[in-house]
């Protein structure tokens, strides 16, 4: 029996052993947007991968859409387990950088493949696409090709609140951006065609693929995935002659995180092959970097809007509270 005793005893320290060894791995917690933890989307299989290469364990923490992810921050503030924040987007990175939340992620990024160049100490980029209202082509033979084009119809559109979603937060810039001035005439005129104002992007775009309405905001590339999870050509994005606005998605380390060293090293693994191929047919947006196998072919026939519309971080911090004004002003009534 003794040598079965040991062997057994043996076993059972190994075990423990591996385990308190498991237990010591650090852990990189990062907050995103719920879409992106979703099984469906790019989180479980970046974590994954991630992990193959750094010994560590990493937490995604689903904390609403994304503008809310800064909101939650600083609430949290030097106290927050965040070690990275991804999931904020362009419009909100001035603003963050401000709260001094946020520490510089001094890294050299590759080539990126953006529309427009990339100088941000702070933040770097994962993701981007045009914004725009997405329909199916068999219940709208002929969509609207402006804003006031979609005034004058009688289309049903959804779209998102811009305190707590950054496609809201876009979608308000846009309208600021293209019209200027004139933006409280075209959210008066908008409001007769918005059937309901949601929190995020997953309500807004289940009402459009029910049925509910004729068109969802969403992005010019969403129509890939139809295309591609789907075999489904029938959904399209209405281009608009005034231009469209861009969605730049970035992540960045958080000031008080306990693990800087890995974080950083999270960002560097987020610009390379690894993620970036997983990016377009998960979160159904252009890569930052594309990847070396290149784009997924339900990527290479989306039309692209002739105006790209993009304010710069300061600028959108600038225009934020009087374009959330003019915009409260049409629909909290």
């Amino acid at each position: 029996m003794r040598p079965i005793l040991s062997t057994t005893a043996a076993l059972v320290l190994a075990l423990c052993a591996a385990q308190a060894q498991a237990q010591e791995k650090p852990e990189l917690v990062i907050y995103t947007y719920e879409s992106f933890v979703s099984e469906w989307g790019p989180g479980p299989a970046i974590a994954a991968r991630f992990e193959e290469t750094c010994d560590c364990k990493v937490r995604f923490v689903g904390a609403g859409d994304g503008a809310a992810l800064l909101g939650r921050l600083r609430l949290e503030g030097a106290r927050s387990p965040a070690d990275i924040v991804l999931g904020l987007d362009t419009n909100l990175t001035a603003e963050a950088t401000a709260t001094g939340l946020f520490a510089p992620h001094g890294l050299e990024a590759p080539e990126l493949s953006l529309p427009v160049a990339w100088d941000d100490p702070v933040f770097l980029p994962y993701d981007w696409s045009y914004f725009a209202f997405v329909y199916d082509k068999d219940r709208l033979a002929e969509p609207p090709s402006s804003f006031e084009d979609l005034i004058a119809s009688d289309v049903s559109v959804v779209i998102h609140d811009p305190r707590s979603s950054t496609p809201g937060l876009g979608l308000m810039l846009w309208v600021k951006t293209a019209y200027g001035d004139r933006a409280p005439e075209i959210w008066e005129g908008l409001r007769e065609r918005v059937v309901t104002v949601t929190p995020g992007w997953s309500e807004a775009y289940g009402l459009f693929l029910n049925g509910e309405v004729d068109m969802a905001l969403a992005y010019t590339t969403s129509p890939a995935y139809h295309l591609i999870a789907e075999d489904d050509d029938r959904k399209a994005a209405a281009i608009f002659d005034e231009g469209h606005y861009m969605q730049i998605e970035v992540a960045g380390v958080t000031a008080a995180s306990d693990q800087p060293e890995l974080a950083r090293e999270f960002l560097a693994f987020m610009l390379g092959d690894g993620f970036q191929e997983i990016i377009p047919e998960t979160n159904w947006m252009y890569p930052a970097h594309t990847p070396t196998a290149g784009l997924p072919e339900g990527f290479r026939g989306l039309a692209v809007p002739a105006k790209p519309l993009l304010l710069s971080p300061e600028e959108a911090r600038a225009a934020r509270e009087g374009a959330l004004d003019e915009w409260l002003r049409a629909f909290s009534g």
